[in-house]
């Protein structure tokens, strides 16, 4: 057994009364988790409100061992949250990065860095009041412990070529960034979590700059696809 604290990246339905779930965590890194009869038992110290999207937990489970799925004897909450699964849009934006942390974490080896980055991003996505532009800047982040952070040294080249990561002077073939498009990355490129609060960019280039960023992130991450929840995300900043 190991104890060890956890982020909930998916939760998925196992027969009539179990779950899958998938969580990074800070000991062992990407792990699966059986949890069974969960759904089922009203009296167990395992309720499936444990395992929403981004929940923060500190479980007691197995050991990877023979390549099954590791099980957990206990768990409880290690942050609890007030307000993303209460506020529509805190909620959507969840779901949605659960899902690109699903496709993007492929290590199931420990890191340690990478995990008190999620741990403490998503504690202070969870005070934001203003939380429409946390997604860009989270996806950006990421990118330092994915080994794919822009390039910054020629930041006021008039383009950005997604697939060399890097600035440039004049355009090629790979995709780019240019014109609204650049200058809002460049904005949440050089903002962080003390000024995210102040940074006012209109619906469409929020939404198109999204749309680029999953681009680089498919560019860069074998096997990365566009979260399903992008087009709720899409809905909710048209209609806000």
């Amino acid at each position: 057994m190991i104890k060890t604290k956890a982020i909930v990246l998916s939760a998925i339905k196992y027969a009539d009364t179990s779950l899958i779930m998938k969580a990074y965590t800070e000991e062992m890194g990407l792990v699966t988790y059986m949890l069974k009869g969960v759904l089922g038992s009203k009296k167990g110290k395992l309720k499936a409100a444990y395992f929403q999207p981004l929940m923060q937990l500190e479980i007691v489970g197995t050991t990877r061992k023979n390549g099954k799925l590791e099980h957990i004897k206990d768990v409880q909450l290690d942050y609890p949250y007030q307000e993303i699964y209460a506020d529509p849009i805190k909620r959507a934006i969840a779901m949605f990065l659960a899902e690109v942390l699903q496709y993007s974490l492929q290590e199931e080896e420990q890191n340690k860095d990478l995990f008190q980055f999620l741990s403490l991003s998503f504690q202070f996505f969870d005070q934001q009041e203003k939380p429409t532009n946390f997604h860009l800047f989270f996806m950006l982040q990421l990118t330092k412990y994915l080994g794919f952070y822009p390039q910054l040294k020629q930041e006021n080249l008039p383009y950005f070529d997604m697939l060399e990561a890097d600035f440039i002077r004049t355009p090629n073939n790979n995709p780019l960034l240019k014109n609204e498009e650049l200058e809002a990355f460049k904005i949440i490129l050089g903002t962080n979590f003390d000024t995210l609060a102040f940074v006012r960019l209109n619906q469409q280039i929020r939404v198109s700059l999204l749309q680029k960023i999953i681009v680089y992130f498919e560019l860069h991450l074998q096997g990365f696809r566009p979260p399903k929840s992008i087009d709720v995300l899409r809905q909710l900043f048209v209609d806000n």
